[in-house]
């Protein structure tokens, strides 16, 4: 049995990693301040006598026994990172140093969930982890994707300068059960419109692709990452190749749902990533073959039956 700490706990994905770590005979702490996680996420989960919830922002120091950090506090839709955007640099940087340094003293494995955005509006695609970005460092979503690219440099350097074992996944856009029905993702906005009738509001003309993953295979991935050996730290892409126009999402739920909403058409947002797809041979390689195993159409099946319980 390992002690293992996630930060985000109680956040989409990170309910579903700790739900997985606890079936797997681990003892697990939930850290979260709930901005953007919930404890209905986690409440099936408290019954478990080796399972802690602590509510906790990681902006301020935390101190606990564990063998595992996973670090994956951080809002992570536009709509909730551009609320705050200075808490948003906040959690990333100065929560990534508190864990760094909480890692450092215990000598325990740190995992840092970064996020495709640090590639900002890709060109070159699909997207290799030796790609370097094309990121705007002062536009409406530089307060997330610079964040996580800040976080990146502390936690490589943190492993050069002090020997902390580290692990970077970063992560393409994910999907699943849990998430908030108003977190301002393409996949919930489409789904919950579609299912009460309205308009599905497509930002541009809809040709701006996007890979989806359902969150099980992102935690499998997060998982084996972890269980590598200290001379693997990353970055490497944790996402399904899958590519799809919005447009042709925003078809296929309506067609999924057998919605009569009619799609609109809205402005592009500023910095919004025309492509989005990643290169997993690196992933491929290095994590036991690790490939995403559920296709977009029986991962939004499970999606929108879970949103028609919700809403």
């Amino acid at each position: 049995m390992k002690r293992i700490l996630v930060t985000g706990g109680a956040g989409f994905i990170g309910s579903h990693l700790c739900e997985r770590l606890l079936n797997e005979g681990n003892e697990v702490i939930s850290l979260d301040n709930y901005f953007t996680g919930s404890k209905k996420n986690i409440i099936h989960l408290m019954d478990n006598p080796y399972f802690e919830i602590v509510r906790h922002d990681i902006t301020e120091p935390y101190y606990a026994e564990v063998d595992e950090v996973y670090n994956l506090a951080c809002p992570a839709s536009p709509i909730h990172y551009q609320h705050d955007p200075i808490k948003t640099i906040k959690t990333s940087v100065v929560g990534a140093t508190n864990m760094l340094g909480l890692a450092k003293r215990i000598n325990a494995k740190i995992l840092q969930a970064s996020t495709s955005e640090v590639y900002g509006d890709p060109q070159i695609h699909p997207q290799p982890e030796s790609y370097w970005g094309n990121v705007n460092p002062i536009g409406l979503r530089s307060c997330y994707d610079e964040g996580k690219r800040c976080a990146e440099s502390l936690f490589i350097n943190y492993h050069k300068q002090n020997d902390v074992r580290i692990k970077i996944v970063r992560i393409f856009n994910t999907y699943g059960t849990r998430m908030n029905t108003n977190d301002g993702r393409v996949i919930s906005n489409f789904i919950v419109q579609a299912l009460k009738g309205e308009d599905i509001t497509i930002y541009g003309e809809g040709k701006q692709t996007r890979s989806f993953q359902y969150v099980d295979d992102l935690v499998e991935g997060m998982i084996r990452m972890m269980n590598t050996g200290d001379n693997v730290t990353g970055p490497i892409n944790i996402g399904n190749p899958g590519e799809f126009s919005i447009l042709d999402l925003a078809k296929k739920i309506i067609d999924i749902t057998n919605s009569k909403s009619q799609l609109i058409f809205k402005p592009l947002p500023e910095d919004d990533p025309m492509q989005r797809k990643p290169d997993i041979s690196l992933a491929k390689k290095t994590l036991n073959n690790w490939e995403p195993k559920i296709p977009l159409e029986e991962g939004l099946l499970k999606v929108i039956a879970y949103f028609k319980g919700v809403i």
